[in-house]
């Protein structure tokens, strides 16, 4: 091989490297809203309004980063303001008990539209403030791993500790416990004493919270500057389809979030390392066509059921219909 073709190879593999740098970077926002997500379908409440609220938590953190200049105000921000939306559709489904598909699809179009409104006279300008990554002295400097794992900003390690601790809490925890129970069966929680409509609250604005924080992280972190609709550039419902893919489990869901957040970067990175057979528009498509070709797969009753789906998930309770 000639010097240009090491030469070549080498800056190949770097780019690798960053790519997979970046797939870790990119999925932080998908796992944080996809575990906000599997909270509030084990307590059975369907939340198709994900995106909405990623969109206004995302505009709440450019707003207040610009304001204060401040990352962590603006990460409250989106947390607080992801979370009071939430808090309308479990209103709507646990209280009045509205069609959970409506419900959140209203909130997308809701969401979307507030989001755009308060946004519009911002859009484009470059954020106010943003989360640098940190080096971990000693293993940075590691080959290919200490560019990976060890060159991140500190709300990916906190999202590895925050998976750890849902996954812990869903299935060591008795909240956890009367969680599983509201989802599978909310009359016999119900007649064992778990209150179904304060469960079903609590882990649907928590849900709500989760995705606030993965749109202040793509605001702070992923994209330069608020651009409407295109800032979570449907974050939201690839969230979604990760739950599916990640049969309700939240390490499958990290695992599956980097494997999307790489598909993500994958226009760049081909085009990077000098790929250029596929045209860059069908690179741009290939993480919607990913979240397509889960939805397809998984679409069966029978393969929903054996993927772990909450049994109970969209049904409204009534406590009069045991």
């Amino acid at each position: 091989m000639t010097g240009s073709g090491l030469a070549s190879g080498g800056i190949n593999a770097n780019v690798w490297v960053v790519a997979l740098a970046g797939a870790i970077s990119f999925g932080v926002p998908l796992v944080l809203a996809a575990l906000g997500e599997i909270l509030a379908e084990r307590s059975g409440v369907l939340n198709l309004g994900v995106e909405g609220m990623m969109l206004v938590g995302a505009v709440s953190a450019f707003l207040v980063a610009d304001a204060t200049g401040s990352p962590w105000l603006a990460l409250l921000a989106a947390v607080a303001a992801a979370a009071a939306l939430a808090a309308v559709h479990a209103f709507l489904c646990v209280t009045l008990r509205a069609n959970q598909i409506v419900s959140g699809l209203a909130l997308v179009i809701f969401g979307g539209g507030v989001a755009r409104f308060v946004g519009s006279s911002v859009e484009g300008q470059p954020r106010g403030a943003e989360i640098d990554p940190i080096r971990i002295p000693g293993l940075a400097d590691l080959p290919v791993i200490g560019r990976v794992a060890f060159q991140q900003d500190v709300l990916v390690y906190a999202t590895v500790v925050v998976t750890a601790l849902v996954a812990l809490y869903i299935v060591r925890t008795r909240p956890g416990l009367a969680l599983r129970a509201v989802g599978e069966s909310p009359a016999t929680a119900d007649a064992a004493g778990i209150a179904v409509a304060r469960v079903r609250y609590v882990h649907v604005i928590v849900g709500g919270a989760f995705a606030g924080a993965g749109a202040a992280y793509t605001m702070l972190v992923v994209v330069p500057s608020w651009n409407g609709a295109a800032t979570t550039d449907g974050i939201g419902w690839i969230a979604l389809a990760l739950v599916v893919f990640a049969s309700w489990r939240p390490w499958r869901a990290l695992a599956g979030a980097v494997i999307f957040g790489f598909a993500l970067r994958a226009n760049f990175t081909l085009q990077a390392a000098g790929i250029t057979a596929v045209p860059a528009e069908i690179l741009s498509m290939l993480p919607y066509l990913l979240t397509i070709v889960v939805l397809i797969a998984l679409a069966p009753t029978a393969v929903r059921r054996r993927a772990g789906a909450p049994s109970a998930l969209g049904q409204a309770y009534v406590r009069d219909e045991r």
